[in-house]
């Protein structure tokens, strides 16, 4: 029995690395090994009765939902040119500044964070926009492909993220609460971004110089008019969306489907709104919430029999050895994540990972809320790390040939640390997800992990 929880996750790695995909491999794995359980005594049958309910309970989430109105929200902005529009603005707004552009790109990708939610869009965007225009006014080549890369991810982490929705189900907590949380780390990392930039400004001047005043095109005015009108609308929508689940007034679900509207509208008045976008934008929500759907159907299948093998129990007990109780714990977690990352996606982590140490978390009294935001900024590294960081590849795929791999690797090297800092931030100082949490997680690093899950260890704001 106790041999065997070992060999069933063996056994998911190696589907892994052969290339099956995640969803297949999970259902495949997990019913493989019911079969060689209940062949060797050691699975009840019975428990396989409950997979009909289980995949019922999925289709049936009301959380889930929210997933199809924010992906079909942000891929209706990004085909609406608000990211041009926003680039060239806030470009022309900072461009009397060294570093002026690479503070523009920094900005951009948070509004777009908190708007279209997509990494691949916003990376590719910048990438074909700011790209081109920062090398040719004399940009360090890694520094300008290392921002724009980096500003791509901040959707990971700023709401409305998809990876907090799906984290907040795995971890069953609320995703206004997630989003409330994600919220000073998030902006956080906006504020270390512009100020790495601002350092390199004044380390380095050169890497990154003012826009010579034939490229400002704008001025006085005209360029305050249409700082106005650019801006106006995204910040109506964030409002629109996160103000109203902040202020309780909707759910993340209902704010999701105000989100879809307000794009729609938005793309309208733009004159942008075109029955193919609507297509392409219907059919690619179609296919990313089904292969969020098929990942956790695969993945309820895999904890499923899992811990009908005691899997849960191997886990816990593999924890255990480890010194520092819950700080311990935690400092683990966060390092299986970041070398996972090197190899999987954050839905692969979130899906195989998370329902592993998430009853952990849950025994030691750990705020879920904490955790999900933690883990969630840490994922967000999975877009960065060279050799394989998606976010790397989307840069590559659009850069100008005289920017090689290379240079986009070592370039994103530094936004890595930071975000590894931030990392570090949420671990050591809980309140700036827990706005109200009295202590660090210091104050818990002597609780051994084996305690009882009823104990009262943490102050009530942490459960």
């Amino acid at each position: 029995m106790e041999n065997l929880a070992p060999l069933m996750f063996l056994g998911l790695v190696v589907f892994l690395l052969l290339g099956y995909p995640v969803a297949f491999a999970l259902a495949a794995n997990g019913l493989l090994f019911a079969g060689i359980g209940i062949a060797a005594g050691l699975f009840d049958v019975s428990l396989l009765h409950a997979l009909p309910e289980r995949v019922y309970g999925i289709v049936a989430n009301p959380t889930l939902l929210a997933i199809p109105f924010f992906a079909f929200m942000g891929l209706i902005l990004e085909r609406s040119g608000m990211a041009e529009d926003l680039l060239d603005t806030i470009g022309q707004l900072f461009g009397s500044l060294r570093g002026g552009l690479a503070y523009a790109v920094v900005l951009v990708g948070g509004l777009l964070a908190a708007t279209t939610g997509v990494v691949a869009a916003t990376v590719i965007a910048m990438g074909l926009i700011s790209l081109p225009v920062m090398l040719r006014h004399g940009y360090d080549r890694r520094l300008a492909a290392g921002v724009i890369a980096a500003s791509g991810t901040l959707a990971q982490i700023v709401p409305p993220s998809l990876v907090l929705i799906v984290l907040a189900d795995q971890l069953g907590a609320s995703v206004g609460d997630m989003y409330q949380g994600a919220l000073v780390p998030g902006l956080g990392l906006v504020v270390l971004y512009l100020a790495f930039v601002f350092l390199v400004t004044l380390i380095r001047p050169e890497a990154a110089p003012a826009l010579p005043v034939s490229a400002r095109t704008l001025h006085g005015p005209a360029l305050l008019r249409r700082v106005f009108t650019t801006l106006l609308p995204p910040l109506v929508l964030i409002f629109l969306v996160l103000g109203t689940i902040f202020l309780g007034v909707a759910t993340p679900t209902e704010g999701g489907a105000m989100g879809a509207a307000g794009a729609l509208l938005l793309a309208w008045a733009r004159g942008r709104f075109t029955r193919l976008q609507l297509t392409q934008a219907t059919d690619s929500t179609t296919r990313l919430t089904t292969f969020v759907i098929f990942i956790l159907i695969g993945s309820t299948i895999f904890t499923l029999v899992f811990r009908g093998l005691d899997g849960d129990t191997w886990v816990e007990h593999l924890f255990a050895q480890l010194p520092g109780g819950v700080l311990g714990f935690l400092v683990a977690v966060n390092l299986m994540v970041f070398v996972l990352a090197f190899f999987l996606d954050f839905f692969e982590i979130a899906f195989i990972v998370v329902p592993l140490v998430a009853p952990i978390a849950a025994k030691l009294g750990i705020d879920p809320i904490w955790f999900g935001v933690m883990l969630a900024v840490n994922m967000q590294t999975a877009f960065m790390h060279p050799p394989f960081g998606f976010a790397l590849f989307y840069l590559k795929s659009v850069a100008p040939k005289t920017i090689r791999t290379g240079d986009i690797y070592w370039g994103a090297i530094p936004f890595l640390v930071i975000q590894l800092l931030m990392v570090a931030v949420v671990l050591a100082v809980p309140q700036v997800v827990l706005h109200d949490a009295p202590a660090s997680a210091s104050s818990v690093s002597e609780v051994p992990l084996d305690v009882d899950p009823d104990a009262n260890f943490l102050p009530r704001e942490w459960r």
